[in-house]
């Protein structure tokens, strides 16, 4: 299901289920009512609980675009760091150097080809993925330099392994979902209550009213929806996408 249908679904939902109340609640009202007999304290809750959640909600929206911004970072580390590789390989005999390239290249392409589409339906890394990671290690790893020129470069080969596996390490841990549940639970609970104050106060069925308490309540849908987007930051629609490896191995 596409992620902006799933938007459009939630916003008419929360705005039907709220505009429904509310009209629901004017019928129940007698003539005799009087919108402008609100008590003060519940004024003064209501804002408070609205400035309170406002905060939770940008603090977890900030928490989330971090780590997609985090996300993307991590994914132009790998891949900088397999490209690395393979340039520094040009020290090392043809032969050497040629299968060490291509054992990067063929790590690459599967991780831009099969394990991009994989871990979006799974959230989660693939076994394949880091078998050829390994077969990469092994090429690094197992070759012995014959001189000084090749052992000045052997170093850095390392070292650029380590990087490239610390980025996929990243990327493994961080596939799914980075909010814990009870944030989840605190966001949602925190929706429910700040548009359920909305029907405290004397609302009358106005044009003016209902579309207010729509608008307040797209809003909310839509801050959640986007931090639901942002939590996954390798797997959902505004994610973090594997363009630094096509990039750097545009040959692939």
């Amino acid at each position: 299901m596409s992620q902006w249908l799933v938007l459009g679904i939630a916003i008419a939902s929360v705005c039907g289920v709220v505009l429904l109340i509310m009209v629901l609640k004017q019928r129940r009202i007698g003539d005799d009512d009087d919108p402008s007999d609100t008590p003060d304290v519940i004024e003064y809750m209501t804002m408070m609980v609205g400035v309170v959640y406002a905060i939770v909600l940008g603090l977890a929206i900030a928490g989330v675009w971090e780590a997609r911004g985090t996300a993307e970072d991590t994914v132009r580390t790998e891949a900088q760091s397999l490209h690395e590789i393979s340039a520094r390989a040009r020290a090392y005999p043809p032969a050497v150097r040629d299968h060490l390239r291509a054992d990067v290249d063929a790590y690459v392409s599967y991780v831009v080809r099969e394990e991009w589409p994989a871990m979006a339906d799974r959230e989660e890394v693939t076994q394949r993925g880091t078998d050829l990671l390994a077969q990469v290690r092994a090429d690094v790893t197992d070759y012995h330099p014959r001189n000084d020129f090749e052992a000045r470069s052997y170093q850095p080969l390392t070292d650029q392994l380590a990087v490239a596996d610390g980025a996929r390490t990243y990327r493994a841990d961080n596939a799914g979902s980075t909010l814990p549940g009870v944030v989840w639970f605190g966001l949602i609970t925190g929706a429910v209550i700040t548009i359920g104050l909305i029907f405290a106060l004397q609302i009358r069925r106005s044009g003016t009213e209902l579309l207010m308490a729509a608008v307040f309540s797209t809003l909310i849908a839509l801050l959640l929806f986007l931090v639901w987007d942002f939590d996954a930051p390798f797997t959902r629609g505004l994610s973090a996408g594997p363009e630094s490896f096509t990039g750097l191995f545009p040959h692939l």
